[in-house]
């Protein structure tokens, strides 16, 4: 097995592939369910953005692999159901094909969001592709705003974001690729909410989200994103939590790695969405 720099094991393979079923099939097995525990919070917040919006809302998932965020929100699923419609015998004997209609027919049935506009963001081409063709993403900007500033292109397809969100890719995205989204977005504030691992503190983007005229608040509760794939990434991984000084008594120690929430909106906006999001989180 791999590791990257913070001890986690390296899943590259996995997020590669022209269809999702090597990616749902290995996460399957470590429980993967972080988008599924996402999932509410994020419906909360684009209930409160919407009203406020005089065209379609849109939302930009960072990090967001094959869909999954997207499918999860537009169609209304599970990840158990996704688990079952990309690991289970009949998924493994299809074609990509037909694996691609059977998708699009879900969302064509589906769709509870039909005023919602999903964008996603990765570096990952095959990823993007199959979730653009199954009609899980409206839109797909291939790309690392890390290393490189974004072209013309992208910037039309950034701009105009109401909610940013992500589940895991903070830590590996920086504040870096959020300065690049921002810019795009020509002093536009969308909200955002990002679940990040407890392994990555989150002090540097609150305050570089500060500079652009954010507040933010991050929740007490935390979220189960996956078992830990092997004793050495368990191991790895607790040794950066001694490093940035999380305690992992309950939590990580006990096999599992944990996210939090941050919600990061403008402040010239207010409303009751924090309260009802910190009372849903306890």
């Amino acid at each position: 097995m791999q590791y990257d720099d913070t001890g986690k094991i390296s899943f590259d393979d996995i997020y590669t592939q022209p269809d999702p079923r090597a990616y749902f099939g290995t996460l399957r097995r470590l429980g993967y369910c972080i988008p599924q525990l996402a999932k509410p919070y994020f419906l909360r917040l684009l209930q409160h953005i919407r009203p406020q919006q005089q065209s379609d809302t849109k939302i930009l998932d960072i990090g967001c692999s094959y869909g999954v965020n997207a499918a999860l929100l537009k169609c209304d699923l599970t990840m158990d159901e996704l688990y079952l419609r990309y690991c289970g015998a009949p998924a493994r004997a299809e074609s990509r094909s037909a694996l691609l209609a059977g998708d699009r027919e879900v969302v064509r049935t589906r769709n509870r969001l039909p005023f919602t506009k999903f964008v996603g963001l990765d570096n990952s081409l095959p990823a993007l592709s199959y979730a653009m063709l199954a009609g899980f993403l409206d839109d797909a900007v291939h790309g690392d705003l890390e290393e490189r500033a974004s072209t013309g292109r992208q910037r039309e397809q950034l701009a105009g974001t109401d909610l940013i969100i992500s589940t895991g890719c903070v830590g590996y995205v920086t504040d870096r690729t959020i300065a690049r989204v921002l810019d795009a977005n020509d002093g536009r504030h969308p909200w955002m909410a990002h679940f990040v691992l407890r392994m990555f503190p989150f002090d540097p983007m609150m305050e570089s989200l500060a500079g652009f005229g954010y507040q933010t608040v991050g929740f007490e509760r935390v979220f189960k994103q996956r078992r830990f794939a092997s004793p050495q990434e368990q191991a790895l991984v607790l040794d950066t939590l001694a490093e940035v000084g999380v305690d992992p008594q309950g939590l990580e120690a006990d096999g599992w790695l944990y996210a939090q929430l941050y919600v990061s909106w403008p402040r010239s906006a207010s409303g009751p969405v924090i309260a009802d999001l910190a009372a849903g989180s306890q």
